[in-house]
């Protein structure tokens, strides 16, 4: 004889857990932010500071620079989808 016990997350004050599907759940983890990268001169992983460098037609180039000695640790390429206007 098997039993089954279910608990009921209400009873304990606690909301019902919810699942995300379909795209939602993809959209959530698009873009990412770098908050630290390892900086080869200061030989850890340090604070980094996010600079625009270029603004090209397939998307925006950032560079990260290392908050305590300004070496240039990582770049990174937003291509979010714009439409190009041109004024002729």
């Amino acid at each position: 004889m098997a039993v089954t016990m279910t608990m009921n997350s209400k009873k304990f004050g606690y909301p019902e857990p919810t699942r995300q599907t379909g795209s939602s759940a993809v959209d959530a983890y698009k873009e990412f932010d770098a908050s630290e990268l390892y900086c080869a001169r200061c030989k850890q992983a340090v604070p980094v500071r996010k600079r625009l460098l270029l603004v090209l037609p397939e998307g925006d180039k950032y560079e990260y620079l290392c908050a305590l000695c300004s070496a240039t640790v990582g770049t990174k390429m937003d291509r979010q989808v714009k439409p190009i206007s041109l004024i002729v």
